[in-house]
């Protein structure tokens, strides 16, 4: 592994695929992980007497939770990036200039992560006022906002590091250090929650010392560990070329998501409007659960990112799209096992986040409609992956946001005929059509690039 990197041009294809994708996947899963358990035990603050104690906690935390996906939303900028192009330099075998991108991310990230930040501690009572919640429930999640600003700068430069290992072929590395950092949590959070008194704001410190813990992880690996890249620097003046690079591959994704983070709240708010501080915490404790799904499915599809952006670079369109239909399998295999899940056993595992009685109830109607359509948000995001990889990341990014912005309009009409269990059908419909029209898009798509660059080959 020269210089830190892998080679995923060479070798068999699943295996290789695999062997990328499982930490990916454990990543995903582990940067979701922290406000489930966070959520879980804030789900057990209630008492006998007033168990209400518990849903309005996690409705704040919830509200929290929509603004975090923002703030990753905007780490992806840098992050995807830097994965796509470090991945595309060193499978075209240019160790120099993807050592030059990752330097461009790192700082890229470091100056969007300090801004972003200042911007939510001076006017994080006027945002979250957004959510319609409670007083009382406002001001616990602004002062849960102010404490985890402290570790945000941070981790815009820990998504990027994470992206810069997974361009390498390394993922294997973001996935130890995530792993670390829950550990920690998951001993830190009930002893400041319950021993401490700390409540619901000592899910938040708990949070804060974690995610250092993590980026000093990367930083130790990176700068005094066996590194990557040799070791690039973290901080230099960009050169226009790779910072134009970096911004075009990454905008796409980001402002993808972003805007899906800021219709979800925008759902959060009718549901807030339609059902109460009840409504608010079945949609966003709902979303984190569902993202044990989502997440693992998103690691799968960065993997298939990364190898794709290297097999491409090199020549091999045909080990990306092998490995296209080896990713499928695999995840409609999984999908249909977690659509089982919801639809069967949704209350009960809403139960183990929230074990509260109308909260239970309302939950198990959020999964079964989002246990319907698990299969098509696999095609969704395995498709993504292949677009992404090929260095094409608008076609993805207008399908998506033009669907998911069709869920305001749709739930405010199906909230208005059906109640708030509307605002869960709007979202299962638009992810079916996200679900079938991405990938006969890709179909086209992948054959004209493929065309054209046996073409470019051979003249």
């Amino acid at each position: 592994m020269k210089n830190g990197v892998r080679d995923l041009t060479e070798g068999p294809i699943f295996r290789t695929l695999l062997r990328l994708a499982l930490p990916l996947m454990g990543t995903s899963f582990l940067q979701m992980a922290y406000t489930l358990m966070a959520m879980s035990w804030v789900g057990r603050l209630g008492t006998e007497a007033n168990p209400e104690i518990a849903t309005k906690s996690e409705a704040a935390i919830g509200a929290i939770g929509m603004l975090m996906w923002f703030t990753g939303s905007i780490g992806y900028l840098a992050m995807i990036g830097a994965e796509v192009a470090v991945g595309q330099s060193i499978g075209a075998r240019d160790l120099k200039q993807a050592s030059a991108y990752a330097s461009t991310a790192t700082t890229a990230a470091i100056i969007i992560g300090t801004v972003w930040t200042l911007f939510l501690l001076l006017f994080a009572p006027l945002i979250l006022s957004f959510f319609r919640l409670p007083a009382d429930v406002t001001s616990s999640a602004v002062t849960f906002l102010r404490i985890i600003c402290i570790y945000l700068p941070f981790q815009f430069m820990t998504y990027c590091f994470a992206g810069i290992y997974n361009g390498s072929g390394r993922s294997s590395v973001p996935f130890r250090n995530y792993a670390c950092g829950l550990v920690l949590n998951m001993i830190l959070d009930p002893i400041l929650m319950f021993p401490l008194g700390m409540g619901l704001h000592g899910a938040a410190v708990g949070l804060v010392i974690s995610q250092l813990f993590v980026f000093g992880l990367f930083f130790y690996q990176i700068r005094f560990g066996k590194g990557i890249l040799n070791g690039f620097q973290f901080l230099v003046v960009p050169r226009w070329v790779h910072l134009k690079r970096i911004l075009f591959l990454g905008a796409p994704v980001s402002v993808m998501n972003s805007i899906h983070a800021f219709i979800n709240m925008n759902l959060a708010r009718i549901a807030s409007s339609t059902g109460g501080h009840i409504g608010l915490m079945t949609q966003t404790t709902g979303g984190q659960i569902e993202g044990v799904s989502w997440n693992t499915s998103q690691g799968f599809s960065t993997a298939l990112s990364a190898f794709v952006a290297q097999n491409f670079a090199a020549g091999k369109p045909e080990r990306g799209k092998k490995a296209y239909t080896n990713t499928l399998i695999v995840m409609v295999t999984y999908g249909i096992f977690v659509s089982l899940a919801f639809i069967f056993f949704g209350g009960q595992i809403f139960g183990i986040i929230v074990p509260e009685e109308n909260a239970i109830a309302a939950g198990a109607k959020y999964l079964f409609a989002m246990g319907l359509v698990q299969i098509f948000m696999m095609f969704e995001l395995t498709t993504q992956g292949m677009f992404n990889g090929i260095g094409r990341t608008i076609e993805p990014a207008i399908i998506s946001i033009s669907f998911n912005a069709l869920r305001i309009p749709l739930a405010w009409y199906m909230s208005s005929q059906m109640g708030i269990v509307g605002v869960w059908w709007a979202i299962a419909i638009s992810t079916v059509c996200k679900g079938i029209i991405l990938p006969l898009w890709f179909a086209v798509v992948y054959r004209r690039v493929t065309k054209r660059k046996k073409y470019q080959k051979f003249s």
